[in-house]
């Protein structure tokens, strides 16, 4: 039987990918056979990334890129192509968490997570969907969160204009997965709840008192390890999962279930 969450063959595309759960997630796909595209605006994080990929003898390009921003988007795909000549794979990863309830909430600071986390999936998207609908193939997994369902009373720690985004995240795509599964493209929504990251770790990691409560509720009684939702990212961009598309998968520990 052929391995089937093999990704030899496959381009895969990943946004964010200049820190965090993205790098992790690059490494990942490469070390599961996958040439990988790695976008974020920090070129020079990208670069060192992309070397570090090559050094372990997996084929990767750096490509710097705004995903909030229609025409660096179309320039980032258009360079993909280029040199890799398709899209398999499609990680929209990239996200940023603006901290504050309405109330204390600028408009530009809600524009941001908006333009960041929802328009981006669907900038990526609008441009490498007519690349896998021409080859009758994608998969596409665009990160949510548990907090797209769940939120926090602590006025300390909200971020309303996160959760709506994180929320529609969900919805794009359940849209986008019926449009698409004619095509062989199948979209689906990873939830991650607490991981480690450039966004987390000087944040939530750093305040004893949530991280205790966090422990308190959460059925784990942990945060999320490094690496913990790279399989469930492979499983999504292979072929184990040709058949499931539309789907909101959480990797929270159990949190959404208490």
């Amino acid at each position: 039987m052929d391995n089937i969450f093999d990704l030899k063959k496959r381009v895969a595309v990943i946004t964010g990918a200049s820190s965090g759960l993205g790098a992790d997630a690059a490494k990942a796909y490469a070390q599961a056979g996958a040439k990988v595209a790695i976008l974020a605006r920090r070129k020079e994080k990208l670069d060192a990334l992309a070397e570090e990929l090559k050094a372990m003898g997996n084929d990767a390009i750096a490509v710097q890129c705004d995903v909030s921003n229609e025409e660096s988007v179309s320039a980032a795909v258009d360079e993909i192509i280029r040199q890799y000549g398709k899209i398999d794979i499609l990680l929209n990863n990239a996200g940023v968490a603006t901290k504050g309830s309405v109330e204390e909430l600028s408009a530009d600071a809600w524009d941001r997570t908006m333009d960041v986390n929802v328009k981006g999936i669907y900038l990526m998207s609008k441009y490498v969907v007519p690349h896998m609908k021409e080859n009758n193939y994608g998969k596409i997994v665009n990160i949510s969160s548990v907090n797209a369902i769940i939120a926090d009373k602590n006025p300390l720690l909200a971020r309303h204009s996160y959760n709506a985004s994180k929320a529609a995240v969900k919805g794009l795509t359940t849209g986008m997965a019926a449009s698409y599964m004619q095509n062989n493209i199948t979209v689906n929504a990873v939830g991650p709840a607490l991981f480690e990251s450039e966004m987390t770790s000087g944040t939530l990691f750093a305040n004893d008192k949530f991280m205790g409560m966090y422990n308190a509720l959460n059925p784990a009684s942990r945060p999320a390890k490094k690496g913990e939702l790279n399989g469930t990212l492979v499983y999504l961009s292979s072929d184990a999962s040709s058949y499931v598309t539309g789907q909101y998968i959480l990797v929270d520990g159990g949190m959404s279930i208490i």
